[in-house]
């Protein structure tokens, strides 16, 4: 069983514990053969969405030649199309979370990933935030964090928006939280969330108050660390 303690630190870290889950069903972790270039695969596949060139995804992101390839074909694999929709975010999690309700937390993870707001992510936008969660610096990850935190995008995080994502995780955890936890229980860790945070009390969590106070945090820092050798 999960403390409610331990949520606290879930609302900070979940979505990059959570999202290893998703490259492990794309696939993404499967070693690669032979010398083939990821051009080739670009070429050869009939896709709605082309991606950019591969010498264009090595310079925007932190990924080498080869990792392109083995993301691009673990993408391919479980996205012919080369886009990914929110249902398909859905799907995965549900898999993952069948004891809970997963559907409202692989929303949010689906609205941070979809930069442009086309109602898809592509293989670039995919990459792109894995960049960032796998191999940027701790501010870099951090902020991604924070953005999908702050579901209106407007700078800052109220409480009504963390009480979303409190209950999105809630319920995604389903049985695995106590059973006897109550109704008001994210209420209570969003209370908590903001005395950490909220640093000058003006009902809000700025990006910078957000950061400072999870690198005071050693155990999200610990926790980070986990993903700097996932591929």
């Amino acid at each position: 069983m999960l403390s409610l303690d331990g949520l606290e630190m879930i609302a900070v870290l979940v979505v990059m514990g959570l999202f290893i889950k998703v490259l492990e069903q794309f696939g993404m972790f499967e070693p690669v053969g032979g010398e083939d270039s990821v051009e080739d695969d670009f070429e050869l596949s009939t896709v709605c969405h082309r991606p950019e060139s591969m010498d264009k995804l090595q310079e925007q992101t932190k990924f080498t030649k080869k990792e392109l390839q083995v993301l691009y074909r673990g993408f391919k694999n479980e996205c012919p199309s080369g886009v990914v929709n929110e249902e398909n975010f859905k799907t995965i999690y549900s898999q993952f979370f069948p004891q809970g309700d997963s559907s409202m937390y692989a929303h949010f993870l689906f609205e941070a990933f979809d930069t442009n707001k086309n109602g898809s992510v592509s293989f670039e936008d995919f990459v792109f935030g894995l960049s960032i969660i796998l191999r940027g610096t701790i501010n870099d990850r951090l902020n991604w964090a924070f953005n999908l935190y702050d579901l209106n995008k407007d700078g800052c995080i109220t409480k009504e928006e963390m009480l979303d994502i409190m209950k999105s995780i809630y319920d995604m955890m389903g049985k695995y939280t106590y059973p006897t936890m109550q109704d008001d229980a994210p209420r209570e860790h969003v209370e908590s969330f903001f005395q950490k945070m909220d640093r000058n009390k003006d009902g809000v969590v700025t990006v910078e108050e957000f950061i400072e106070s999870c690198k005071k945090d050693e155990n999200i820092m610990q926790s980070m660390q986990l993903f700097d050798n996932v591929i």
